[in-house]
């Protein structure tokens, strides 16, 4: 016996009406051919990925452009070409001053630990005469500072192994061919795209659906545009007052604090533990850590009460702890890709979260008044 059940009529057969059954298999079966093919071919989908955000991006600018009379295809092309431009003009630019960088690194390192070893140890001894040997020996006090070098040296020789090795995470075809071009694409064909995918959606539940996309769009675009010009304000900000106030990698700190920034809190908490360690191995007093602080806390200044409400403000609905989960849990399941994809999906169950939530506040599982009598 089919699942399918006819409407009822008046004599003749009505339109075939799916059964709760057949929805939420359809539902189901969707869900899980994304996830079989996200497992199946995470490992070429990161150009394919990171094209659709690009071309997502972008698609406001060009729909712009083509209101204004340009052909679509046109402002597309000119858009992708421009993109790609900056970021090699960003490269050409920035790779040199990182590379050196990096020498400054190397060549300093052992230097900064020493002298951030005789900090630690005339801390420690101050301590002892404080506290008594009771309760900082010279055992405890060796073994504190053999850590702490130990840890500043493995925090250098990663980050110079990270930085200068991160260019090999993506390969020159891939960025230099193949993500432009299929940006390109899809930046020229998205309106026919949401359209197609509109007239796929099911006729019962299709104002539903495109009122949670509209929804989903709102936010995504909201965070994705907002935070990735706060990146780029707060990057530009720490490297610039970093060197300004004498710090010798305060450039490439600076870089990492913007670049980290998109993680809430942990670009500036990464970067001022950086700094502090830096200007200790640089100074070795305790005016450049002041001088550091004074950067970090004006920074969060203008972030809080400037940047953020600006280009941000009130129109992302997505809390700090979320988004923060979301990125490590994309980035463990699914490495880069997994990260590329964090925010969307976050987005969108914040968005599914909410309409459920108020469904539930309207239904009688939530308003049925309770029982005054047995």
């Amino acid at each position: 016996m089919s699942d399918l059940i006819p409407a009822p009529g008046r004599g003749r057969p009505g339109p075939m009406v799916a059964t709760r059954r057949q929805r939420a298999m359809l539902s189901l079966g969707v869900l899980a051919a994304l996830v079989s093919a996200f497992w199946l071919f995470s490992g070429i989908l990161t150009p394919f990925v990171l094209a659709i955000c690009i071309a997502y991006f972008l698609d406001p600018l060009a729909t712009r452009l083509a209101r204004i009379g340009v052909p679509r295809g046109v402002a597309a092309m000119a858009l992708v070409f421009l993109l790609l431009l900056l970021c090699l003009l960003a490269l050409l630019l920035l790779y040199p001053l990182i590379i050196a960088q990096i020498g400054i690194l190397l060549a300093r390192l052992p230097g900064y630990v020493a002298t951030i070893n005789a900090g630690l140890r005339d801390f420690l001894l101050s301590l002892e005469e404080a506290a008594g040997p009771e309760m900082v020996d010279a055992r405890l006090r060796e073994l504190i500072i053999g850590q702490a070098g130990a840890m500043v040296s493995w925090l250098g020789t990663a980050a110079t192994r990270l930085i200068g090795g991160g260019f090999a995470l993506f390969n020159v075809f891939t960025l230099a061919i193949v993500t432009p071009v299929v940006s390109f694409y899809l930046l020229r064909d998205w309106p026919g795209i949401m359209a197609r995918m509109e007239s796929w959606l099911p006729r019962r539940s299709a104002a539903s659906l495109r009122q949670l996309a509209r929804d989903m769009d709102r936010v995504l675009s909201a965070w994705l545009r907002g935070q990735l010009l706060c990146c780029l304000a707060l990057g530009v900000f720490y490297a610039s007052a970093l060197s300004l106030i004498g710090l010798e990698l305060g450039l490439m700190i600076g870089l990492i604090s913007g670049f980290l920034s998109f993680i809430p809190y942990v670009g500036s908490f990464t970067g001022f533990a950086l700094a502090v360690l830096l200007a200790i191995g640089q100074w070795g007093d305790w005016n450049g850590v002041l001088l550091v602080m004074a950067v970090f806390v004006t920074g969060q200044v203008l972030e809080a009460y400037i940047i953020y409400p600006r280009l941000i403000g009130d129109r992302v609905e997505l809390h700090a702890v979320w988004v923060i989960f979301a990125l490590f849990a994309g980035g463990v399941a699914f490495g880069f890709l997994g990260v590329l994809l964090a925010v969307p999906i976050a987005a969108a169950i914040g968005v599914l979260a909410r309409h459920w939530l108020r469904r539930y506040l309207e239904s009688p599982l939530y308003l049925d008044p309770p029982r005054t009598g047995l």
